[in-house]
């Protein structure tokens, strides 16, 4: 069955070359059915589009008045086609991405390097939040993908753990010298603690498992950011629970110093999100490709 917009096509196309065999060719038609095309649409429109003469065809005014309209759509539906390759073939667009400061910088900085370098024409687009407002801004369409501190509990999201992350206990030189043994989690809640704030997932995640054993944390200080839990711990305010892996800096330059522990804080994971329900895009879905592979 002939579609409309398959009459539409071959009417703009009889339009332009003025003749059916010239159309019938482009179009890989025979002219019989490049004729039968014409004749449907006439009869669908209930008018005539092309005068027949011994020379070939001429548009009629009503036919001049409709290529106008039906060529011009048919142009845009190229535009939108080639569009849509450009897409795929990563050749233009926008990735929108949602990660927190210490993520950002500790860990997905190389991939957005490597990404950018691949595909120099992606536009980036980057929303900072916790990972709770990150699931947020997620489900309603405003980003693509999120990087977060996992456990996340939510049935709507499909979660790929990228990295294992450890957290640790650290502190300055002057605490350092009042600790001559492993410690226990009931000795490390005697000290004062610097905290994240207690909605963020991490900081969560601590609490939880420190109450498993019994072990409940009231800080001395809770801050908003990685960053400031070092530089807290830095000039002696307290005790700081931190990133293991975002704290090396710090660690190798002997600036703060890990707190030995008992036993550990069991390793939790850093992924990537996004919407079971909805696709992802082709510079989203290569953009997970390069976390996953580690192709930096």
């Amino acid at each position: 069955m002939v579609s409309k917009l398959d009459l539409y096509k071959v009417f703009c196309k009889v339009g332009k070359s003025s003749s059916f065999s010239k159309a019938a060719n482009d179009l890989y038609m025979t002219q019989p059915a490049v004729s039968q095309a014409i004749k449907q649409l006439e009869k669908e429109l209930d008018i005539r589009l092309f005068n027949r003469t011994p020379k070939g065809v001429t548009l009629t005014y009503e036919g001049s008045l409709l290529f106008e309209y039906a060529n011009s759509a048919i142009n845009l539906l190229h535009v939108g086609e080639e569009k849509l390759l450009e897409f795929k073939d990563l050749t233009t667009g926008e990735l929108k991405i949602g990660v927190g400061d210490t993520i950002s910088k500790y860990f997905l900085l190389p991939y957005l390097e490597a990404f950018h370098n691949q595909y120099p024409n992606i536009k980036f687009k980057i929303m900072n939040g916790t990972t709770m407002e990150l699931c947020t801004v997620l489900k309603s369409g405003e980003v693509d993908i999120a990087f977060c501190n996992f456990p996340i509990d939510d049935p709507t999201l499909e979660l790929k753990p990228c990295i294992d992350v450890q957290d640790i206990f650290v502190c300055g030189e002057q605490y350092m010298k009042t600790i001559t043994e492993p410690l226990s989690f009931a000795s490390i809640v005697d000290l004062p603690l610097i905290l994240l704030e207690r909605q963020s997932v991490s900081r969560k995640y601590v609490d939880d498992y420190l109450m498993t054993k019994g072990v409940k944390i009231f800080p001395e200080f809770e801050l908003g950011s990685h960053d400031l839990l070092l530089e807290f711990a830095k000039i002696n305010l307290g005790i700081a629970c931190v990133t293991k892996e975002f704290s090396k800096e710090y660690l190798n330059k002997g600036i703060l110093y890990e707190v030995p522990l008992m036993e550990d804080i069991p390793k939790r994971s850093i992924g990537v999100c996004f919407l079971k329900s909805v696709p992802l895009s082709p510079a989203s879905t290569k953009f997970v490709e390069i976390v996953e592979s580690k192709q930096i």
